[in-house]
């Protein structure tokens, strides 16, 4: 059974309504004695930093979140939070995986919206049949670094990571609940992770 962490904010209908489509057994909760029985936790990730790691942080769930030893996927805001810090609003954050989010600059348009590719990097079962250059829909203003755990980059004035893994904790910037096929066979591998 997965849990999706509900903290009031993010795109928790639209990522339940795709393990819905793929079969998979799920519940929405933001208590931890609820979540702590899930098998497998995803953390939906919409909206700005500061005021999602104040949410969990009132849930209480921000502390057990940095040991949960279950498979873990944060997608898009959920994934910036597995780093250390985002420069949006100068936040702290999970501090699972070194380094700093940033904001795209202005030599871009901001936010990156819309589809764009996925380059592997190594392999991950999280990948399984999906294509290095696969595409995948994104929405974000702020991205992460490359860095050792980096799984999976994307090009938008530079590379930065739109996938990462470290230990039970993987997270990717793109929305696999609206990406199309891509992105529930990438729910699926989640899904069917030991």
């Amino acid at each position: 059974m997965i849990g999706i962490i509900d903290y009031g904010a993010g795109n928790v209908q639209s990522v339940s309504n795709a393990l819905t489509s793929i079969g998979a057994p799920h519940f929405v909760s933001g208590k931890t004695n609820k979540l702590q029985q899930a098998a497998k936790l995803i953390l939906p990730g919409v909206g700005e930093a500061r005021s999602a790691m104040a949410s969990m942080e009132k849930a209480g769930v921000l502390e057990w979140l940095q040991s949960v030893k279950v498979p873990f996927l944060g997608i898009c805001l959920g994934m910036q939070l597995l780093f250390e810090h985002t420069s949006e609003r100068e936040t702290p954050c999970l501090g699972i995986i070194t380094g700093a989010v940033k904001r795209f600059s202005n030599n871009v348009k901001v936010p990156h919206m819309g589809w764009n590719s996925l380059n592997v990097v190594g392999t991950d079962a999280l990948f399984r049949d999906i294509p290095t250059g696969e595409y995948f829909y994104f929405l974000h203003s702020y991205h992460a670094p490359i860095v050792p755990e980096t799984t999976g980059t994307t090009d938008y004035e530079s590379d930065f990571s739109s996938a990462v893994r470290i230990r039970n904790f993987r997270g990717v910037q793109f929305h696999p609940e609206k990406s199309g096929e891509a992105g529930l066979k990438l729910l699926a591998n989640f899904v069917n992770l030991c």
